[in-house]
């Protein structure tokens, strides 16, 4: 049964990477033949808190939804973008210096994916007004989603799954990530100059069209503007102080969308199209996949095996671990990946010790930093692929890869550093 369980993984696995076959098709197809075979019962798949889906994960992405889906009725996303292009006087690399710094902090407080989706347009919008080529704007927006979310609970896919199988809280990832997000973010904005630097043409006409435009009218409800902000503060009020009144994430999420549904008056066509269905599916079947590995031993023997490599010593698992998850998260989609590994790690903190937890920070950054190699590497960047095509903008796989893989490898080797001066040397 291992030997079966391990085979459909892998071919499940493989069919994601390749994208021939849709991952929501992979995910449920692969968790429906591991319930068939029996490798996983109903009960053990649905109800399990070691093998089972981990709702609390579903829940969490679905009240962020929902209350993303009633701000976007607001024009608050568009209004923000163009004040920071007026502010930034239609100059090209500071328009390109505003963007990353809104894009990077609104994935930190919402998700990457959801700020792609608000952002991407409006950068189309903006790059058209000023005459430059919105493709390295695009992938600029896409490097900071995938670094801006690495900061917080909520910001990044992974790190929901990293806190849910660790026992982390919102206020654990920021006080451990966001330091070094800082600074990733600034080495981000120092490469786009050198990376994109052909591009930043100046067009003095161009620019004043922009300074033209009128940002106040682009909030298309005032009154639900406030009330979504003042829900919005609660409920991120609500994720910092979640670990000292023992509320989960995902209740707060839940109740935070609850009232703005209720205050808003907006029909529920209109606040749930922003709700990622395919998203919330793939991560069901996916978690039944991971499911059954843990029940036929397969993750725990891949523990063992891990933690002979590194010889019990936890320094070795640690930068083993963000090396790793940097390259495999650069060619699989990192979502799975770390749903694949967080059970490994956990196995693996038993056997080394994991002194503040360092093993669950070198996953999630290697993981959420290796997904900005390439476009299959998270789903921010498909999501941003998509948006281009759907305008006229072609990016390539390698097109993608050739800045992804420099800003990949800049940004993971800032990581050693921190890590080994955070953890080890001042520990």
């Amino acid at each position: 049964m291992t030997v079966f369980a391990v085979a459909v993984f892998v071919i499940a696995y493989v069919l994601i990477a390749s994208e021939k076959v849709h991952r929501v098709t992979v995910a449920l197809g692969g968790a429906g033949v591991m319930v068939a075979a029996g490798v996983l019962d109903f009960e053990h798949a649905f109800h399990s808190e070691e093998t089972g889906v981990d709702w609390e994960v579903i829940f969490l992405l679905l009240g962020m939804m929902i209350i993303v889906g009633v701000l976007r009725q607001t024009g608050i996303f568009e209004y923000v973008a163009i004040s920071a292009v007026k502010k930034a006087g239609g100059r090209p690399y500071r328009v390109m210096v505003l963007l990353i710094l809104i894009t990077a902090g609104a994935s930190a407080l919402l998700d990457n994916v959801t700020t792609v989706l608000l952002i991407a347009p409006v950068t189309l919008l903006v790059c058209n007004r000023i005459g430059v080529n919105p493709v390295p704007f695009l992938l600029a927006e896409v490097f900071a989603s995938n670094i801006g979310g690495t900061a917080t609970l909520i910001g990044d896919p992974p790190n929901i799954i990293i806190a849910g199988r660790a026992g982390l809280s919102f206020n654990d990832f920021l006080v451990h990530l966001a330091p070094i997000v800082v600074v990733l973010v600034g080495a981000l904005l120092l490469l786009c100059r050198f990376m994109f630097r052909k591009q930043f043409s100046y067009d003095p006409a161009r620019a004043a069209e922009v300074m033209r435009l009128d940002e106040r009218e682009a909030i298309s409800d005032p009154r639900l503007l406030v009330k979504s902000g003042v829900v919005l503060l609660a409920v991120l009020v609500g994720f910092v102080v979640s670990a000292t009144t023992g509320t989960a994430p995902a209740t707060v999420a839940l109740l935070g969308a609850g009232v703005l549904v209720l205050i808003s008056g907006l029909e529920p066509r209109q606040y749930l199209a922003d709700v990622e269905a395919p998203t919330l599916v793939f991560f069901v079947g996916l978690f039944i996949m991971v499911g059954a590995l843990i029940e036929v031993g397969a993750i725990g023997q891949l523990a063992q095996w891990a933690t002979e490599a590194t010889g019990g010593d936890v320094q070795v698992a640690t930068f083993l671990i963000l090396g790793v998850s940097a390259a495999l998260s650069a060619v699989v989609d990192n979502i799975p990946y770390v749903a694949t590994m967080a059970p490994l790690v956990e196995s693996l903190a038993g056997s080394t010790g994991n002194p503040d937890n360092v093993l669950w920070w070198s996953l999630a950054l290697g993981a959420d930093l290796g997904g900005n190699a390439t476009i299959i590497g998270a789903s921010a960047n498909v999501v941003m692929l998509g948006i281009a095509e759907k305008n006229g903008y072609r990016i390539t796989f390698w097109q993608f890869a050739k800045y992804g893989c420099l800003v990949t490898l800049v940004t993971v080797l800032l990581c050693v550093p921190y890590l080994y001066l955070r953890y080890f040397a001042f520990a």
